[in-house]
């Protein structure tokens, strides 16, 4: 073996600690986000930077524009500069809350794959120690006890038990071994117990911890949907109310009721645009992310968090899914006139080159039941493996003897029907969730094997919360109709789907779809991989192949099928929050035309416009603190939001108009009644405070030692 450096043992740290948010990386984002190329990526927000801008250079050169030096006022053209840097600074903060969330459990998995170093097996058996970037797809790695995964891949020789909890948080270790489906390694796990020879299936920057960094940081992700719709119906009130406060100007100047000032209409215009969701927009999306990396679930997308939010149909596969997964041998049954040790003996031979856990399972309880062995030389027999459309497999030896096992469908077309006894014995263990497969020997049926799969616990509760939600489950498995029933009746599947091969499952989806369905699907087998890539939402096992994995757009790192329950609860807290937070921003508006509207007109007296008295429902006198409440309340108002966009609303199954109701009650009563009152309290602080706010005083100093005027 070349080279004797041992590798490094990694850092054991769990994805589910809580991040720990650095306050000063925080403010020092919310400061670096007022480049003008970051608020170009939100549309209203970036409406409000211009105008903040604009008043800006009003402020400190008054003079460059007559027009409006017969209302300037220094103290006031500042003070709504400061409140829209305030509204600006806190829409930023809740964005770097979010990003910094998402960074810190970036930061944890950085500590996973440091230092990591990998047994390379070259093609004349040799090893030798190498960096585990330098390793590309295709290479055979061996790892052995105490050791770290240096890089993903699959298990091609050997049985081991792997801690995974640097990356899931779950103590308990799991096993992968070579055949089936659980062959699956991640970089940076560790073996605990026995060697492995993996092969690598990703290449460094582009291996699962990888992706998942990126993921967690937010680096490159793309406005969902759902966002970029809200994002145009933003951009349409907007653009909407832009022409009705132009309007409004002309028309005032027009009939020569009153003059409005350029810090004025800025602010009605503030105050009149949905500030509040376009502030928290970034933060609920990011966040959404955040929670479901939180449920150790690794969504490769936001579209497919909102998705889940909104499924129709969930397909399920049984095995590994719906059952714990490898089903055992537990059973032999004799075929009549038809010793024991004949199908021990045929049982023996037909798996004897199984490399499945099935097959194993059935060598084992062979063994055990002393079966007589036979010597099979190198070369001196052909292999048969399994395939979709064969259903068995089996072996030839070089006298020209077949042993074959397999579905009893599948050995009744090959060998002819199975004696009617011998029948009977495989539809009763059928019945009862077990799966009968025949052996033969040259055509001659020997007996059966029963396979045990077993369901898990739980599973038939969380698949009723499914229901309860409005979701149907379809089970989808490639056993026979009376096997496939048994174990739906005992999960509580609404429907199943039988002897179901790898295109009937992408049938289904598409029949699904076709209709208007959203659909979901989770799976772990190489099998699976074109239902999950097709699929709306493809929940993959982290126990899984690299190609399931690699179709989905969801990894499930705790390989709980029923986990999609909570990421379809995710999906629609972050719908409903997204609504209920845009439905409390409009809301909030409505009251402000209340504060503002009435405002603007008081400097021309009742007397122009005796019908607007009515409109001042909240009784704000002052002009100048009228306008100033608004704006101060609508700044402050999203830093007190800023929990809620990122811990989401909560949730809890109900109906659409239960939730509608809510909504409406909750965010859209709440949302006007809030506004009213937070005002009214604003102008009452101000108007005792002296009539000008602390900000405004300041103003006055700023304006006597520069002056503003007369620039």
């Amino acid at each position: 073996m070349a080279g004797g450096v041992a590798p490094e043992s990694g850092a054991r740290v769990s994805v589910r600690r809580t991040p720990h948010t650095s306050v000063r990386r925080v403010l020092y984002d919310s400061f670096r986000m007022f480049r003008p190329r970051d608020q170009y990526r939100h549309p209203v927000m970036f409406c409000v930077y211009v105008l903040f801008l604009l008043l800006i250079v009003l402020t400190l050169v008054p003079g460059a524009f007559p027009d409006i030096a017969r209302s300037y006022h220094p103290s006031y053209y500042l003070s709504v500069t400061v409140i829209l840097f305030f509204t600006l600074w806190f829409a930023n903060v809740s964005q770097a809350i979010a990003e910094a969330q998402g960074r810190a459990q970036a930061d944890s998995l950085r500590q996973i794959r440091s230092g990591i170093r990998a047994r390379q097996v070259l093609p004349d058996g040799s090893e030798r120690w190498v960096a585990s970037d330098v390793l590309r797809i295709g290479d055979t790695m061996e790892i052995r006890a105490g050791e770290p995964v240096p890089i993903d891949g699959d298990v091609t020789h050997g049985v081991a038990v792997i801690d995974e909890s640097m990356m899931t948080g779950e103590s308990e270790a799991v096993t992968r071994e070579s055949g089936g489906d659980k062959t699956s390694v991640l970089g940076g796990t560790r073996v605990l117990q026995g060697t492995v020879r993996v092969r690598v299936s990703a290449v460094r920057g582009e291996s699962f911890l990888d992706r998942l960094i990126r993921l967690v940081e937010g680096q490159g992700r793309e406005p969902t949907p759902n966002e970029l719709a809200l994002g145009v119906l933003l951009y349409a009130f907007t653009i909407a109310l832009f022409t009705v406060v132009v309007t409004f100007i002309f028309l005032a100047n027009f009939t020569a009721i009153i003059y409005i000032d350029v810090a004025t209409i800025v602010a009605l215009f503030v105050c009149l645009m949905p500030t509040t969701i376009g502030a928290l927009l970034p933060a609920i999306g990011i966040s959404g992310i955040n929670r479901v990396a939180k449920a150790n679930v690794i969504a490769k997308s936001g579209k497919a968090v909102e998705a889940a939010g909104d499924l129709d149909v969930l397909i399920l596969d049984k095995t590994g899914t719906i059952t714990i997964g490898n089903r055992l041998a537990v059973q032999f049954l004799i075929a009549p006139g038809v010793t024991m040790p004949e199908l021990l003996g045929g049982a023996l031979l037909s798996a004897a080159v199984d490399d499945t856990p099935e097959g194993r399972s059935i060598v084992r309880l062979a063994a055990r039941r002393n079966a007589p062995v036979r010597r099979l030389d190198p070369g001196g027999y052909k292999v048969l493996p399994f395939t979709p459309e064969r259903r068995m497999s089996g072996i030839v030896l070089a006298d020209g003897t077949e042993f074959y096992k397999g579905s009893v469908q599948a050995i009744s077309a090959h060998a002819g029907p199975l004696p009617s006894a011998l029948q009977k014995q495989a539809d009763d263990a059928s019945r009862s969730g077990m799966t009968p497969l025949a052996i033969t020997a040259n055509k001659r049926v020997l007996g059966l094997v029963l396979l045990k799969d077993v369901v898990k616990p739980g599973i038939k509760d969380r698949l009723h919360e499914l229901k309860t939600m409005g979701i149907r489950t379809i089970m989808c498995t490639g056993d026979n109709r009376l096997t496939a029933a048994a174990i739906a009746r005992e999960s509580g599947v609404d429907e199943f789907m039988a002897e179901a091969k790898p295109e009937t499952k992408l049938l289904l989806i598409q029949r699904e779809k076709a209709h208007g369905r959203l659909v979901a699907m989770t799976g772990d087998g190489t099998n699976d991989a074109p239902a999950l890539a097709r699929a709306d939402v493809g929940l993959a096992m982290n126990s899984g192949t690299s190609a399931a994995k690699e179709a989905g757009n969801m990894v499930d790192l705790d390989n709980d099928p029923t986990k999609l329950i909570e990421i379809v609860s995710i999906g629609k807290q972050l719908l409903i929050t997204r609504g209920s937070l845009t439905t409390f921003s409009i809301t909030n508006d409505v009251a402000k035309y209340f504060a503002i509207i009435p405002a603007l007109f008081i400097a021309a007296g009742s007397s122009s416009l005796p019908g607007i008295a009515f409109l001042n429902l909240m009784g704000l006198s002052n002009p100048q603190l009228a306008v100033l409440s608004a704006l101060l309340f609508n700044a402050v108002i999203i830093p007190f939001l800023i929990p809620l966009a990122l811990a989401g609303v909560p949730f809890r199954p109900r109906s659409a108009i239960d939730l509608l109701r809510r909504n409406l009650l909750l965010y859209g009563v709440g949302g006007l009644v809030s506004a009213f009152v937070g005002i009214k309290l604003i102008y009452l602080v101000l108007a005792y405070l002296g009539g000008l706010p602390f900000f405004l005083s300041l103003g006055d100093i700023v304006a006597h030692w520069l002056p503003l005027g007369g620039l």
